[in-house]
């Protein structure tokens, strides 16, 4: 069963809930997913191509939209957000202006949040993108888990797991390779998992990066 479903919306309701909130009608409702996805790629990209040291940059945990009457609040969920208000003096304005410019709205209509996350090596999206970058620098992906592991049991998580699949090491056979730390039960509902899978763009080819990491039993 921990294979055969997605982690998180396997425990939506128990121990996991959506990145939106809002209700629409029904011939909204296709409209308002898109939008959705359209902010979340332009912030995700936004932050790539103005954060000059993505190593130092703790990256984006999550990205949570809320709709009201005539507003949309984007709350961004980020290691360090001083890196992105200060970084070539662009910040939420110009952010807020693409995003208007993006949806046919004013930026008065549209509100956005930084909200610091205070253990960043506890994101998996975070250390998702931090395998990643490594991949891409030809860093050995053994190596690589190894250490990303490490911060990750020093902050009392229950357990850790790292998988990454493709022509590792630009080998001819693409194979899957993964290491652990502790307990990961994908197959208890009960066991609060977080999860993220981001591709890896590398001269050997995409390498696929999944991170679960195993925090308590609610």
């Amino acid at each position: 069963m921990g294979r055969k479903i997605h982690p998180l919306g396997f425990r939506l309701g128990v121990n996991q809930k959506h990145y939106s909130y809002w209700f629409a009608q029904t011939k909204d409702y296709p409209k308002f997913i898109e939008w959705d996805r359209k902010i979340r790629d332009l912030v995700e990209k936004y932050i790539k191509n103005n954060i000059k040291n993505m190593s130092n940059y703790g990256g984006i945990g999550h990205i949570e939209i809320r709709r009201k009457t005539d507003l949309i609040q984007i709350d961004i969920h980020t290691g360090f957000p001083e890196l992105l208000i200060e970084e070539r003096d662009l910040g939420i304005s110009q952010m807020k202006r693409d995003l208007g410019n993006m949806l046919g709205l004013e930026s008065r209509n549209i509100r956005v949040t930084l909200i610091s996350i205070t253990q960043p090596y506890r994101e998996p999206k975070i250390l998702a993108e931090h395998v990643a970058s490594q991949l891409r620098n030809r860093v050995p992906f053994r190596r690589t888990m190894k250490k990303t592991i490490e911060p990750v049991g020093k902050n009392a998580d229950r357990g850790v797991k790292i998988q990454i699949a493709g022509r590792l090491n630009g080998s001819e056979m693409a194979r899957v390779e993964w290491a652990r730390e502790g307990r990961v039960p994908l197959q208890t509902i009960k066991a609060n998992i977080s999860y993220c899978y981001h591709p890896a763009q590398t001269i050997y080819g995409v390498l696929g990066v999944k991170i679960w990491i195993f925090r308590d039993i609610q």
